[in-house]
């Protein structure tokens, strides 16, 4: 996956739907069932997207230290 790959599967992350445990999720929407609702469930896949924004970011921060190191 090249660094453009990795950039547009961070916004869908954080913008669309995406799969998280074999159902169909959206972070947003995520965020208002538990804050609003105080449903439990949500928070468990709000952390669970919030790992796959944060391995995906360290992976793009490699790739732009990487990248710099070969200027």
């Amino acid at each position: 996956m090249d660094y453009t790959d990795k950039y547009e599967y961070l916004l869908k992350v954080l913008t669309e739907m995406i799969e998280v445990d074999g159902k169909k999720t959206k972070l947003k929407d995520d965020f208002d069932k538990f804050f609003v609702k105080s449903n439990k469930t949500s928070g468990g896949r709000i952390r669970k997207v919030m790992q796959i924004i944060r391995r995906t970011s360290e992976e793009i921060r490699r790739d732009v230290q990487n990248y710099k190191k070969n200027f």
